[in-house]
């Protein structure tokens, strides 16, 4: 049987008052306890500190300890200590994604189909904001189905506060400031700006729409590949090759960036350029990070000539 000490970091937790307390596995030996076993044994005297909840460290540590490590690779010996956090409420990885894509699939339609209550008046449409309404709602709709039928999530859960910083960047980029631009007068079939100009030519229109639908099927693919790389209900990972992975750590990002640039693009809009800066810039850096940590987990076996996110780039 395994003994270790838990105490909670900082202030005294509200759903585990008891803290701190020994924490018994019986049957269990240091190679092969792990932090989840731990959370299990607190949330069971503990039953409203849900697992989710619950971030362990080393004592003095703030480097959080996953639950599939064991007490022995964490460092924890016989007896040792342990720090437990609450999160605080949680909402699932799932929930906010869908959330988060709802909210352009809403503001679209509204902007474009009533123009009376945010123009003053109505809107001749335009091909252009024609194709850029077809191009949001069908992106937004394939994030949805790939939330509920691809994607694999490392983490279950998030804390539910930050649900609301994670929609602001679709609801109010991609949503709000994006459709309110484009489906303005501005961008309307009788607008000197569209009249006479490329942005009124079926085949510049039409051929952004066919770059379009190539960087949205080839976005799904590599999300299909990254799936198959983890086994449901585990974090094992692989290395990714084929189609795009084997030019960047990350060819999913690029193909998102792809699609947002072809709207900036065919349209001209400052709010499509601004949304592609931010939504590209955050992308990048997820992509270096996890792109170093490919590079360590996989060290001498991952390839080297692979960049992070722009291919023969970056």
């Amino acid at each position: 049987m395994v003994t270790v000490n838990v105490s909670a970091t900082g202030k005294p937790i509200a759903l585990a008052r008891g803290l701190p307390m020994v924490v018994e596995l019986p049957g269990k030996q240091l190679e092969d306890a792990t932090i989840g076993d731990v959370k299990s044994a607190i949330a069971k005297k503990y039953p409203k500190f849900h697992l989710d909840r619950q971030k362990i460290t080393l004592k003095d540590s703030k480097n959080l300890l996953t639950d599939d490590v064991t007490l022995k690779d964490a460092g924890v010996v016989e007896g040792g200590e342990l720090s437990v956090k609450d999160l605080g409420a949680q909402v699932s990885w799932k929930t906010v994604f869908l959330v988060e894509y709802a909210g352009p699939m809403l503001i679209h339609p509204a902007i474009y189909y009533f123009p009376e209550i945010f123009y003053g008046g109505p809107v001749q449409h335009s091909m252009l904001q024609r194709y850029v309404l077809t191009f949001v709602m069908l992106h937004f709709a394939k994030r949805e189905l790939e939330t509920l039928f691809v994607h694999r999530f490392s983490h279950a859960t998030m804390p539910f506060k930050n649900i609301f910083k994670n929609s602001a960047h679709y609801h109010l980029g991609s949503g709000l400031a994006l459709a309110y631009s484009i489906y303005s007068p501005v961008y309307g079939a009788t607008s000197p700006y569209i009249r006479g100009t490329a942005r009124n030519n079926p085949m510049y229109i039409q051929a952004g729409a066919a770059i379009w639908l190539f960087s949205e099927i080839s976005n799904l693919i590599t999300h299909i590949k990254l799936r198959t790389l983890r086994p449901a209900g585990s974090r094992k990972r692989a290395i990714p090759q084929g189609y795009g992975f084997n030019l960047v750590s990350f060819p999913n990002y690029f193909f998102e960036f792809l699609g947002w640039l072809v709207i900036a693009a065919l349209t001209g809009s400052y709010a499509a350029w601004i949304f592609l800066a931010v939504s590209t810039s955050q992308m990048y850096v997820w992509a270096v990070k996890k792109h170093r940590a490919y590079r360590k987990e996989f060290g001498s076996e991952y390839p080297r000539d692979r960049k992070a996110m722009f291919p023969f780039l970056a």
